[in-house]
C-alpha cells in the first residue's frame, strides 16, 4: 500500500454494500466517483472474503480510472491482500497499532469515534507516519446501517471542530484539520447536512444519501454544492 495524498482534501466519503439486491455495483460506484465522490469503503458484513475481494478489484478499477481513494472496513488481512489505499476501523476492532503493524507505515488508517473521549485519543494517536490518518465522529442521527448503536448528536460534531481547531501543528503533539482530516457520518443528507456543517463539520460520510439515489452522480454532485453552499 502506499498513501496519497487525496486523502488530506477528501471531502465526500461513500459507504455501500455489495448491492446484491441490484446487482449494479460495478455501475454504481463508477457514476459515484464521477459525481464527485472521494473515497468509497465496500461495508458488506454479508460477503464471503474471496466475494469482497472479487468487488474489491472493482472498486479498484473504478477509483484508478477516477483518480480517487477506495477504503476496505474492519479486515485487515483483506486490505492487505486487496492493495486498499485506505483502511477503517471501529472502536471494538483491530486496533491502531496492530492495523499500522499489519499494513505498514504507508496506509492510510481512520477510526470511527463516539465520545468526546475517543475524539481526544484520535487526535493523540496522530502524530507521525505510525499514528492515525483521520477519523469519523457520529453517527450524529441514528441510521438503520448502525442498529443499536446511539445517536451522538451534532454536540460531539462541535467539540470534534473545536478539538481540531484549538489543537497546535507546531508543537504538543497535537494536529489540526488539515493534518487529520475528520468526517460526520451518520443520517446526513441534503436535508440536514447545512446543520452538520454549522456545527463544524466539513466532510461528511453518506451511506443512503447516495446508495438509495436513482442517479447516483447527481446526488453526490448535490452533496457536495451543499457542503460548498453552506460553509460559505
Amino acid at each position: 500500500m502506499s498513501q496519497d495524498p487525496l486523502h488530506t482534501t477528501a471531502r465526500l466519503y461513500l459507504c455501500t454494500d455489495a448491492r446484491r439486491d441490484r446487482g449494479d455495483f460495478e455501475d454504481f460506484v463508477d457514476a459515484a466517483f464521477a459525481g464527485g465522490v472521494d473515497i468509497i469503503q465496500l461495508r458488506d458484513k454479508s460477503l464471503e472474503a474471496s466475494e469482497e475481494l472479487e468487488l474489491l478489484e472493482v472498486l479498484h478499477t473504478a477509483a484508478q480510472r477516477h483518480g480517487r481513494l477506495w477504503a476496505v472496513n474492519d479486515r485487515a488481512d483483506i486490505a492487505s491482500l486487496s492493495g486498499a489505499p485506505v483502511f477503517h476501523v471501529g472502536q471494538k476492532d483491530i486496533s491502531l497499532d496492530a492495523a499500522r503493524g499489519f499494513l505498514g507505515k504507508d496506509a492510510v488508517i481512520g477510526l470511527s469515534t463516539h465520545s468526546p473521549k475517543q475524539v481526544d485519543a484520535a487526535i493523540t494517536a496522530a502524530p507521525g507516519r505510525k499514528g492515525l490518518d483521520y477519523f469519523c465522529v457520529g453517527p450524529v442521527w441514528a441510521t438503520p446501517t448502525k442498529p443499536g448503536r446511539a445517536a451522538v448528536g451534532l454536540d460531539l460534531v462541535r467539540y470534534a471542530a473545536q478539538a481540531i481547531g484549538g489543537a497546535d501543528a507546531e508543537g504538543n503533539g497535537k494536529v489540526n484539520d488539515s493534518v487529520l482530516p475528520w468526517f460526520a457520518i451518520g443520517g446526513i443528507d441534503l436535508s440536514n447536512v447545512e446543520q452538520v456543517v454549522d456545527a463544524g463539520a466539513r466532510r461528511i460520510v453518506v451511506v443512503r444519501a447516495i446508495t438509495d439515489a436513482t442517479d447516483p452522480a447527481h446526488a453526490a454532485g448535490a452533496l457536495l454544492a451543499a457542503l460548498d453552499a453552506a460553509a460559505s
